[in-house]
């Protein structure tokens, strides 16, 4: 493991394999599942780097996060082909056009925004000498996802960025389906933080725990703050463990994406739509947060259209890759509570014919007033390449369904462009906006910019809590802060960001009104 600086042996309770999706065979590197006693020593240097971080300058930080950047890009090759041999997922375009330019951009992103610093809102009341901004917690775990090894990676992605940006020192949860790739750019992490300064341990690395101890961790005194993407039953063991400690945990947990289609759009566009549906749904074997997996529509014949060409896209595209035989049973398992509660197959194609995991593109359908008795059981999250279509008689029951829905990432509405629809979107947009982090008009979800106005969030249970985003800069730093006030505190023993002076240009609200 990546300990203080250095790669040390674990005390590991056992050792763990991962897995070649594309064949299913076991690749040759064993890595270990840790025991408490690693976590402490994580912990302890964690704790020690974040007393020395927090007396740098953001510069520094910005340093090591351009550094690192391009340490990623001149092993790109290296990495993207072991992250394709733990994920299945192509390396072109997805990996090396896609994901890794992605990651390497969002910590270019935080990089700016430590430099420049407008994200810690300095306020400045010049009448009573009290000034705040937002500085940095303390130590911070990211435990990564299955479907993102670069993007969302516990030693890369986007919480991993945000937190050293907010200035933390980050202890790296890999997820056990791509140790390897985590430890190549944990590598390369190592190589920037040495670079630029900084302590040894702003940047470690654990493989796997038991529950137990990720438990244990997330709710430890030297601890500040956890983020966790992944499954929403391993999220909220997390959750009670740190909301008992009161230590912040950040969830992405689930999100079944609903997408309402309304008759103008399918009568001007419904062919284009059902394209549109189909590469979202199936990208990637759905293996994507923000998959539509639900579609409601309204009953009649533009519908029935729909519903049969998006039967025939799903039969005939070809199975996409799943990631783990862990995706798989979970698949199987929600695709059965869905049918069991009365959803009806559409469409259902084949298993890809060679060896590997993978699950046949599978299209459910249920009426209205079916899923109004049951929408609990219909809001199953089936990640993968599975969808769910909802038909009601009237855009009044397409309400009253988007008005039982659970919180969600995402949620969309297609509607006429010449405005036909516009009663009926009104009547959704009302029930679905407080529904959802992210409303989108007229384009699947499938897509999550980083953008300063992203809102990758939303009510329970995508996350944890509606108020912050896990992508977009600098939105996605303040939550790894806090608001430090200074009353009467002189001059020369203020931050810099609050002094007179604003030699960084930074964006401050001084006396009510915001300036450089």
């Amino acid at each position: 493991m990546l300990i203080d600086g250095r790669w040390q042996p674990s005390t590991a309770a056992g050792v763990f394999q991962a897995r070649n999706p594309m064949t299913g065979v076991e690749l040759p590197a064993l890595f270990p599942v840790s025991r408490w006693d690693d976590c402490d020593r994580a912990l302890e240097a964690a704790h020690r780097a974040y007393r020395s971080m927090s007396e740098m300058p953001d510069g520094q930080i910005a340093e090591f996060l351009d550094g690192y950047a391009t340490g990623i890009e001149e092993e790109a090759e290296t990495i993207v082909a072991q992250a394709h041999v733990e994920s299945g997922l192509p390396i072109k375009p997805r990996l090396r056009d896609v994901e890794l330019p992605r990651t390497v951009d969002q910590l270019r992103q935080a990089a700016a925004a430590a430099r420049e610093g407008s994200w810690r809102m300095p306020t400045i009341d010049t009448r009573a000498n009290i000034r705040s901004f937002l500085a940095s917690i303390g130590p911070v775990c990211v435990f990564g996802p299955s479907n993102f090894p670069l993007a969302f990676g516990s030693v890369s992605g986007g919480d991993f960025a945000a937190a050293l940006a907010a200035g933390n020192p980050v202890i790296a949860k890999a997820h056990p389906l791509h140790p390897e790739t985590a430890r190549l750019m944990a590598t390369i992490a190592l190589q920037a933080v040495a670079a630029a300064g900084l302590p040894p341990a702003t940047v470690q690395l654990l493989y796997h725990l038991e529950p137990e101890d990720g438990e244990r961790m997330v709710s430890d005194r030297r601890l500040a703050a956890s983020a966790f993407t992944g499954s929403r039953a391993a999220g909220l063991r997390l959750k009670r463990a740190a909301d008992a400690a009161g230590k912040l945990i950040y969830l992405e947990l689930s999100s079944i994406n609903p997408v309402v289609i309304l008759p103008g759009a399918l009568a001007e566009r419904g062919a284009e739509i059902a394209d549109e549906f189909c590469t979202s749904a199936l990208l990637g074997g759905g293996q994507f947060c923000t998959n539509p997996g639900l579609v409601v529509l309204l009953a009649g014949a533009e519908s029935e259209a729909f519903i049969e060409q998006v039967a025939r896209l799903f039969e005939s595209k070809p199975a996409g890759r799943l990631m783990s035989d862990r995706i798989v049973s979970s698949l199987e398992e929600s695709v059965s509570t869905l049918r069991a509660a009365g959803a009806v197959a559409a469409a259902e194609g084949a298993c890809a014919e060679d060896c590997g995991y993978s699950h046949p593109n599978t299209l459910l359908r249920v009426s209205a007033a079916a899923f109004l008795e049951r929408p609990a059981a219909f809001q199953t999250e089936a990640f993968g390449n599975a969808s769910l279509l909802v038909v009601a008689e009237s855009a009044t029951e397409a309400a009253r369904v988007v008005s039982s829905l659970e919180g969600n990432l995402t949620g969309c509405i297609y509607s006429a462009a010449c405005g036909g629809d516009a009663a009926a979107y009104g009547m959704i947009a009302r029930e679905l906006r407080p529904r959802v982090g992210r409303l989108l008009n007229d384009k699947m979800p499938t897509g999550v910019s980083v953008s300063p106005a992203m809102n990758h969030g939303g009510p329970y249970p995508a996350t944890g809590h509606p108020h912050f985003t896990a992508v977009g800069i600098p939105a996605s730093l303040r939550r790894f802060s806090m608001l430090q006030c200074f009353d009467g505190v002189r001059q020369d023993r203020l931050p810099p960001l609050l002094q007179d002076d604003n030699p960084r240009r930074a964006w401050r609200q001084v006396d009510g009104r915001w300036m450089q």
